[in-house]
């Protein structure tokens, strides 16, 4: 496999040709001059102009988030041989805290999800109790969805753990995309191998894959719809599929959506995880 992707990436042999050499060789040398200069020319002002993509990602999420925001959302898990729907309210301030509360259907209503900073907790009506989530848990289903705890918890893991390259940009109906490619850092927690990411110029993620250690493709997240909601341009309906799994998929439709509003100080706290004030 190696010895292919050498011959794969290997300068193509010069044919043989037959007849008279050029009598003006130096020519030929200042062509070949010129054309690697263009060449190297090209992609530094490719580079020199391209926006960062720290940047880029880092703007997408705070348009997600903003300062703070509020809203309403459903959520479908769908399988070959059966299917479950839930809605949910969302509260978030900043990059490390949010709060999900599960209002429907009536056996999952009360069921919450608390991010503080790199904490996370969930509370049950059913066993009233606040459980703590260990940092090793993260990475698992939420409420046996395809989207994980982080996924829920809207972890700010891709901004702090994550080195990010534009690979390239693109335009769709109108408005350029940005493809990022995210690695973990060495002594990162995180689970994934690398991340990438379609972020088109309004800050929306309109494609989100998830590969494993070995580079394959695990899940990944497309956005279905968008509409302005709160004052921006949303993602409104966003779905994550498994990898080669046409039957298995969660979709997420946002109903309402507010930003930069006014929240209790209370609102992310255990006592209104387990005791709903909002």
């Amino acid at each position: 496999m190696k010895a292919r992707r050498r011959n794969e990436h290997a300068r193509p042999s010069t044919p043989v040709t037959r007849g008279r050499r050029s009598k003006h060789p130096r020519n030929r040398t200042v062509f070949v001059a010129i054309i690697v200069a263009q060449l190297i020319f090209n992609h530094g002002a490719f580079a020199a102009g391209a926006p960062d993509a720290s940047d880029i990602i880092r703007k997408a999420w705070d348009h997600w988030r903003g300062i703070t925001s509020y809203s309403k959302i459903s959520m479908t898990i769908h399988r070959p041989d059966w299917e479950r729907a839930m809605t949910m309210r969302v509260w978030t301030e900043g990059e490390n805290r949010s709060l999900v509360r599960v209002t429907a259907p009536k056996k999952d209503a009360g069921n919450g999800t608390l991010l503080i900073e790199k904490s996370m907790w969930t509370y049950s009506p059913k066993i009233n109790r606040i459980i703590k989530v260990p940092s090793s848990m993260m990475s698992q289903s939420w409420m046996g969805s395809d989207f994980t705890n982080n996924d829920v918890a809207r972890s700010n893991d891709i901004l702090d753990q994550y080195d990010h390259t534009l690979l390239e940009q693109y335009e769709s109906e109108g408005k350029v995309v940005y493809v990022i490619e995210a690695t973990p850092h060495e002594d990162a927690s995180v689970v994934w191998g690398k991340e990438i990411l379609h972020v088109r110029e309004d800050h929306i993620v309109i494609a989100h894959d998830f590969h494993d250690q070995d580079g394959e493709l695990v899940k990944g997240m497309r956005t279905l719809a968008t509409a302005e909601m709160g004052g921006r341009t949303i993602a409104t309906r966003q779905r994550m599929q498994k990898a080669n799994s046409e039957g298995e998929w969660t979709q997420i439709d946002v109903s309402e959506a507010q930003y930069d509003v006014d929240l209790d100080k209370q609102l992310f706290s255990h006592s209104n995880l387990r005791n709903p004030r909002e």
